[in-house]
């Protein structure tokens, strides 16, 4: 139990040893989760700028428990706790699952790796924060059915558990709905023995069903409000649809061979020197091991499981892969990145289903768990470090904003020289955050925001990613700060600088600009 908890502090201190953590959307993330926080604040442009959505929507989870501890935390370590709790939580929940079904847990540490990737490095925490909560779902799916004696009480934790999967994130609860079924016809309940008749084998597996029930209305009503916003649809323009939801316009592919190529990169890919990988190499040797071991029947352990139920880890595991291949990377002006998350959770639920193996090796897979664990925390923990001695210009800079500023963000360098991702695309949302301001961009603009704009969003350019099609005369005016990186202001503002607009700070290729002032 100690070397697994060891393990478990290993995964998470990467998170804990840097001020800046290399999370491309965490700016903005952390900035819509302050104006929620402050909503009514008059110091900050908050109350004049935005508003509560008033829907549902499946971001609540993340945004909402991170503004409830930022009731007695500042946000930024609310905000590591919360991550602290998604990374241990995939080992934690995937051992839950694996007890569910009758296996040993010692496998859920090789997940620990597969918390951090594609899907971490890029921001997407409320996918991260719903795979855990996905693999507790199943795992209390399985014992509402097999233990009579408290299938009722683990029926109620279903139905709370499959609540939260969609109010983080509705791709998990899309893996659920072939999930469960999956579960529910390979899983064999105590009353199947004597049961005669399909009324007596379907009374113990009602329980479970029941549970399911909430989850699955809150979803159904959240695609019909979803369904009935009218389409924002304007072809070839970023975040916008390009056509009816599932129109072959709409949908972008990626082609099977790069899927392939893909998924072994997704799973390790956030720093630059490749270091992180080593942990994945870890993994593969402990699994490729257990795989020989289960060969020789003096290594094997007891299963715990029937013919039919011993497969249902590597099912849950080729149901991820599947959505993985054969889903669209894209349905643009809904969802983006789609079928890469399911890389993470495939991983997962596929370690988890090695042989079982005796009790010795089972200690020795423990073991081996402990010290991938440790593989990934050195590097992660180094390289979060350099990031943060990288970032630490952007902060320099905040401190020479001025109160509740809007700041355009024209970030021409996105890129970092420690890890992989665009990791400064937003980093106008950490200057405005640390002020109480806004942004050119901000995902208010999107609808799985639970904020709005209370009026007009300010102008700026189509795309965050383009900010060379910044305009003086169309932009220009809704802004008094203005965050470069990777160029210099002269190069965006010409004469202007040192008439209408001053530097206003500048620390490692990054300049804060703003109004002269009478201007």
């Amino acid at each position: 139990m100690w070397l697994y908890a060891a393990a478990l502090v290993c995964g998470v201190a990467p998170l804990w040893a840097s001020q800046a953590l290399p999370l491309v959307d965490l700016p903005q993330h952390l900035h819509l989760i302050s104006v929620l926080h402050r909503l009514d604040d008059p110091t900050t442009l908050y109350p004049r700028l935005f508003e509560a959505r008033g829907t549902l929507t499946p971001y609540l989870g993340y945004y909402d428990a991170v503004s409830v501890l930022g009731w007695v935390l500042p946000l930024e370590t609310a905000n590591r706790v919360f991550l602290s709790a998604c990374v241990a939580g995939l080992p934690l929940s995937l051992a839950f699952l694996l007890r569910s079904v009758g296996r040993p847990a010692w496998p859920s540490l090789l997940a620990l790796p597969f918390a951090y990737g594609d899907s971490f490095a890029w921001g997407f925490i409320n996918w991260c924060a719903s795979v855990p909560l996905a693999l507790l779902t199943c795992g209390l799916f399985v014992r509402a059915l097999v233990d009579a004696p408290r299938r009722r009480a683990w029926a109620a934790g279903l139905a709370v558990a499959l609540v939260a999967v969609l109010l983080f994130h509705v791709m998990a609860f899309a893996f659920l709905a072939v999930a469960l079924p999956l579960l529910l016809f390979t899983t064999p309940v105590p009353e199947d023995t004597a049961a005669e008749g399909r009324r007596a084998r379907l009374l113990p597996r009602l329980p479970a069903l029941v549970a399911v029930v909430p989850g699955v209305a809150l979803c159904l009503a959240w695609v019909v409000l979803r369904l009935g916003d009218p389409a924002d649809v304007e072809a070839g323009a970023p975040w916008k649809a390009w056509g009816p939801m599932l129109s072959p316009q709409n949908l972008a592919w990626k082609s099977l061979a790069q899927n392939r190529s893909d998924l072994p990169r997704v799973l390790a890919n956030m720093l630059r020197d490749g270091s992180d990988r080593w942990a994945l190499v870890a993994v593969a040797v402990v699994v490729a091991l257990s795989l020989v071991a289960g060969a020789f029947p003096r290594a094997r352990g007891e299963p715990g499981e029937g013919p039919v139920a011993r497969w249902r880890m590597a099912g849950l595991g080729l149901v991820a892969l599947a959505l993985y291949f054969l889903l669209p990377f894209d349905i643009r002006g809904y969802m983006y990145y789609l079928n890469t998350r399911y890389a993470h959770l495939a991983a997962a639920l596929l370690v988890g289903a090695v042989p079982v193996l005796r009790p010795g090796l089972q200690r020795v897979g423990v073991v081996a768990g402990a010290v991938a664990s440790l593989v990934l925390a050195v590097p992660l923990v180094r390289g979060f470090r350099a990031f943060d001695r990288e970032a630490a210009a952007v902060r320099e800079v905040s401190a020479s904003a001025g109160r509740a500023p809007m700041v355009m963000g024209l970030v021409y360098d996105t890129g970092s020289r420690v890890v992989r991702h665009p990791v400064f695309l937003h980093a106008a949302a950490t200057v405005a955050r640390e002020s109480g301001g806004a942004t050119n961009f901000s995902f208010a603009l999107t609808p799985h925001s639970p904020l709005k704009y209370r009026g007009t969003p300010p102008p700026t350019f189509p795309s965050e990613w383009r900010p060379d099609q910044f305009s003086w005369e169309a932009h220009g005016a809704a802004y008094d700060h203005f965050l470069l990186r990777g160029v210099h202001p002269a190069t965006v503002f010409g004469s202007r600088l040192g008439t209408e607009v001053e530097v206003a700070a500048q620390a490692d290729g990054v300049w804060l600009v703003r109004r002269a002032r009478g201007t």
